[in-house]
């Protein structure tokens, strides 16, 4: 129940400051807390559209591009001079833990801006050299303002124009590998495992059983544990240990029912043939 009402209190929190958009300001309803986190949880289980953006190095971007694997989505304003820093150096630390624990090339994250008159391209791409955000799976985003306004709905992210700038709830998104928002994370300064948890569910227990890699994931999975004194995920050894003992003697015991069944079926052959 704590971590209930811990997990409320944090999605509520706000960000803002000055330098709202004139564009979006004349088109967004004033903000409610309660609506906003509402929508969110709605938001769960839907699939979002192939929606077009473009990098902080001037390249279009589709989200299709990211189908056939996990991502996350993180929803700031550039010019954001305290909270959405924050965002991104908590999303940043997580980060970090799930490329060690899981593998880069698992899976991607999106940094998208969306105070549309503001957060161009080069905006971002000074966001993220001012973030220190160096990751090769970590990609910075702009997009104009319909576009933002879909993505919003779809990720049941809301947001609006203040006096001193936006009011926003603090939430990272992350998308399962068929596009559709899989969990929220809220606050902006959220515990590791709250990102790596649920990401590590998709990236290792949730694609087909078609390989000797998807085996070896699952046993990655279940065998993954979190250590918080380092802040870190570690392969535990013991409990793979463990496994391997069990199926050696579930190997065993199905070997010797085996043989004493055939033993005793040849019995009575064997009698029959001494008489």
């Amino acid at each position: 129940m704590t971590r209930v009402i811990n997990t409320i209190w944090l999605a509520l929190a706000l960000c803002a400051w000055s330098g709202a958009s004139p564009a979006l300001a004349d088109t967004a309803p004033a903000f409610d807390t309660n609506a906003a986190l509402s929508q969110s949880q709605a938001a769960i289980g839907r699939k979002l559209g192939d929606h077009r953006f473009v990098s902080s190095d001037g390249k279009p971007v589709r989200l299709a591009e990211y189908a056939g694997k996990p991502f996350i989505i993180s929803l700031i304003y550039s010019s954001c001079y305290h909270t959405c820093p924050q965002i991104t150096q908590s999303l940043a630390r997580a980060v970090e833990v799930a490329n060690d624990a899981l593998g880069a090339q698992k899976f991607d994250v999106i940094t998208i801006g969306f105070d549309t008159d503001y957060d161009k391209p080069s905006a971002m791409r000074s966001f993220a050299r001012t973030q220190g955000i160096d990751f090769e799976n970590w990609r910075f985003l702009s997009a104009d303002a319909p576009t933002i306004w879909r993505l919003s709905d779809d990720t049941g992210f809301q947001f609006a124009p203040s006096p001193r700038g936006f009011d926003h709830l603090t939430q990272t998104t992350i998308i399962d590998r068929k596009g559709r928002v899989y969990a929220h994370v809220y606050g902006d300064d959220f515990p590791t495992p709250q990102l790596v948890e649920p990401l590590k569910h998709l990236v290792l227990n949730d694609g087909p059983w078609n390989s000797l890699q998807t085996f070896v994931d699952r046993v990655r999975f279940i065998c993954t544990s979190y250590d918080p004194a380092r802040d870190a995920y570690y392969f535990d050894y013991s409990l793979f240990i463990g496994m391997t003992i069990g199926f050696v003697c579930l190997l065993a015991l199905s070997i010797f029912i085996y043989r004493e069944f055939f033993r005793q079926r040849r019995a009575p052959s064997v009698q029959k043939s001494v008489r």
